[in-house]
């Protein structure tokens, strides 16, 4: 075995990160300056350092979980994707091999099952599908396969507003002439209001954050984590927090709007400035996130994102029981 695995310490931040920022699947849910944003106690951190003449080759963000008097290594549960980190010239011998040594490594260490939720193939700079092969080599089944609604950007909004159906292209017509108004905010307190209020009443949830999180999260990654606002009427009626996960790839983590307001469609005014937004900013794929919650799909949301154009990836969960 050439590779060798350890677990991270605090002195590798700097490198574990450049790693990813230079990765050719690694996300803003990789970064330990996302995963370190938690407060001490909430997760036992178990990350993974994997290296080969003594060079990384890839990072694993995990934490240990005990259920039931079984111990998982899940990576990471405090972000909604995980899983090996690799370079862009990584070798499938090196893919069997990592997945061998994450495996043996929670064997010796008493870890009774993995967890690992994948990063979509459209996260990837160079298509690559060498781990999703060694996982499933080395014994992993999918514990679920959900489905993310995504956009390929055009070069051009006007492009983009092409693949909008009609009904969509009318709905953005509509919220420019009734007056709404689109511009990035610093307002999160308002927005986590029409937030709250929303999963409160639709769901019965709060959201995956706090406020003070969201905040804390926003002052470490000003540039990464942008807020759109729908505004009329000088009120906010409608937001998306977007997370700019990689070079290529802007996710919408938070979408909302004020109930009594839905006539005037902000919702489809705010995503067509922030396509705008992406193109400027070479950004080349959209991802809307979920329309499926345990693989019970939301037929409705599926539609309204398919009406922009949208269409479908898997973001899959997959384990490995070790007992």
């Amino acid at each position: 075995m050439s590779i060798t695995v350890r677990k991270y310490n605090k002195s590798d931040l700097k490198q574990w990160d450049e790693f990813v920022e230079n990765s050719n699947n690694g996300t803003l849910f990789h970064l330990r300056k996302f995963l370190d944003y938690h407060p001490d106690g909430r997760f036992i951190d178990n990350s993974l350092i994997f290296a080969k003449k003594e060079k990384i080759i890839s990072i694993f963000p995990g934490a240990l979980k005990e259920k039931d008097g079984q111990m998982s290594l899940i990576s990471h549960p405090g972000a909604s994707m995980g899983s090996c980190v690799v370079p862009e010239n990584f070798a499938f011998s090196d893919a069997l091999e990592l997945t061998e040594q994450l495996v043996s490594y929670a064997t010796k260490n008493g870890i009774d099952r993995l967890q690992i939720t994948l990063p979509p193939i459209i996260y990837y700079k160079r298509f690559s599908q060498y781990l999703d092969f060694a996982y499933q080599k080395s014994g992993f089944n999918y514990q679920k396969r959900e489905v993310t609604s995504i956009l390929f950007l055009e070069n051009t909004i006007e492009k983009c507003l092409d693949k909008f159906k009609s009904n969509h292209r009318t709905a953005v017509r509509k919220a420019e002439k009734s007056g709404i108004q689109i511009r990035q905010s610093e307002d999160f307190t308002s927005f986590f209001s029409i937030l709250k209020k929303n999963l409160s009443i639709r769901h019965n949830v709060k959201p995956a954050h706090t406020l003070e999180e969201m905040l804390r999260l926003k002052k470490i990654f000003p540039e990464k984590i942008v807020l759109f606002g729908a505004f009329f009427e000088k009120e906010m009626i409608a937001g998306v927090v977007n997370f700019v996960m990689n070079s290529k790839t802007v996710l919408a983590f938070y979408i909302s709007h004020v109930e009594k307001y839905q006539e005037l469609r902000p919702i489809n005014l705010l995503f067509y400035q922030i396509f705008k937004w992406a193109i400027q900013n070479q950004l080349q794929i959209f991802d809307f996130g979920i329309f499926t919650v345990n693989e019970n799909p939301n037929l409705g949301l599926a539609r309204f994102k398919e009406n922009f154009g949208a269409s479908g990836v898997f973001r899959d969960t997959i384990e490995l029981n070790l007992i």
